[in-house]
């Protein structure tokens, strides 16, 4: 009984924060024709949400990425659609398109360096989380934050997301795939230990995947930030500027 209560409860949480809240704005300068025109299978895609959970996020991890996705290449019939993997609070674990996050501003994060073995490994372990759930005790951690609205101390923030309960067949979007990546022994953000004699190589350990945001693929020094523009030949001398209307109307 007790877990039917809180399976409703989740139900009715989830709908609650994941409701779009209005003033949001794309940056025009991008389009997702150009995106998909440079993802590559292995890439993570963070998208800065509109909802309330991801104000919340997006507030206690200091950045503008509230979600990310797993890029596992094209699929469909004529393998025409770009197909993301992610962690929905409603829908769990699922596959959804590129397309759905067409009115967002994105980013790519590309892990280096992986062989075909290594990126095989990572799209399996991702694709064997297919029907998982969204951890409910995120959900209610982020919806406490969400009703007292604390002045938090920036150090203290991070702790503040609920970490998850650490059931296997639960996920949040970001710890499923720092889980994926720790499969293969690819970095994200881990922690390095004391250095030795001088001329020993650093040893590094593991944050346990529970521990990571969004906001830490794109700080994290292992992986490559993708700007289409720039990967599709930018030359700013051939921008056709013209006199912005809203100026000529400004107040002097």
């Amino acid at each position: 009984m007790l877990n039917k209560l809180k399976l409703i409860m989740g139900r009715h949480l989830a709908s609650y924060l994941t409701k779009s809240l209005p003033g949001y704005q794309k940056i025009d300068a991008v389009t997702t024709e150009q995106i998909a025109a440079v993802l590559q299978t292995g890439d993570i895609l963070l998208v800065e949400g509109n909802s309330r959970i991801s104000t919340a996020i997006k507030y206690l991890t200091q950045s503008s990425w509230s979600h990310a996705c797993l890029y596992l290449g094209k699929s469909g019939a004529e393998n025409c659609e770009n197909t993301l993997l992610e962690a929905d609070l409603q829908q769990g674990v699922h596959l959804v398109p590129l397309s759905k996050y067409a009115d967002f501003n994105l980013r790519v994060c590309r892990p280096v360096g992986l062989d075909g073995e290594e990126l095989q490994r990572l799209l399996t372990f991702a694709r064997s989380s297919l029907g998982q759930q969204y951890d409910l005790k995120n959900i209610f951690d982020l919806m406490r934050y969400l009703i007292q609205k604390p002045a938090v101390p920036n150090r203290f923030r991070r702790s503040m997301i609920g970490l998850g309960s650490g059931d296997p067949t639960r996920a949040i979007c970001s710890t499923l795939i720092a889980k994926a990546f720790q499969q293969i022994d690819y970095p994200i953000l881990p922690r390095r230990g004391e250095e030795g004699e001088e001329g020993e190589v650093p040893i590094f350990y593991q944050r346990h995947f529970t521990h990571y945001t969004p906001r830490d693929f794109d700080v994290s020094p292992y992986f490559e930030i993708v700007k289409p523009t720039l990967v599709q030949g930018f030359e700013f001398r051939t921008l056709p500027w013209r006199d912005n209307p809203e100026e000529d109307q400004a107040a002097p």
